[in-house]
């Protein structure tokens, strides 16, 4: 079983600047679904890292909200060529 979870990043960056670094720390980690609105499939070490590396770029006047989904969550989404499935297992559990 993997140890991935699915999260969303969402940001309200004021400086130009500052907004480009954190576009670029956050597209390295997941998908853009909106102007600033990423999902991401990442593990406990994955997300700790983007989570620091942000930290190092976000000022005080910035927001930034990351919301870890629950397995139990259910995804309805309206886009037809998007999808929220994990990836396929490498192996089969019997």
């Amino acid at each position: 079983m993997s140890d991935r979870r699915w999260y969303l990043f969402s940001y309200d960056i004021r400086e130009p600047k500052r907004w480009r670094q954190v576009y670029k720390i956050v597209n390295g980690y997941g998908e853009r679904l909106q102007y600033s609105l990423f999902r991401c499939y990442l593990t406990p070490t994955q997300m700790e890292h983007a989570r620091h590396q942000l930290e190092q770029k976000i000022a005080d006047e910035d927001d930034l909200l990351i919301i870890r989904l629950s397995p139990r969550c259910k995804i309805i989404e309206r886009a037809t060529n998007q999808t929220w499935t994990e990836p396929p297992p490498r192996y089969d559990v019997i």
